[in-house]
C-alpha cells in the first residue's frame, strides 16, 4: 500500500477528522469533571449503616437459574 494520504473536499483526512473528534471529547470531558460539584450527603449514618440486601424470590430464581 501507498503512503499517499487521501484528501477529501473538506481538505481533511480521515485521521485528522478523528484526532480533532478525540481532542474534542477531552475538552469535554475536562469541562464536565472539573465543573460538577460534589454531591452532599443525603442518608444519614443510621441510614448508612443499615442492611440493603434482601434475598427476595427474584434473587433466588435468579441464583437457581444461574448456577453452573
Amino acid at each position: 500500500m501507498s503512503k499517499v494520504e487521501k484528501k477529501t473536499e473538506g481538505g481533511l483526512d480521515r485521521r485528522s477528522f478523528f484526532r480533532a473528534g478525540s481532542g474534542a471529547a477531552v475538552v469535554a470531558a475536562t469541562v464536565v469533571a472539573t465543573g460538577a460539584e460534589p454531591a452532599a450527603a443525603a442518608e444519614s449514618a443510621s441510614e448508612r449503616t443499615k442492611a440493603r440486601y434482601k434475598e427476595t424470590e427474584h434473587v433466588k430464581t435468579f441464583y437457581r437459574v444461574n448456577r453452573y
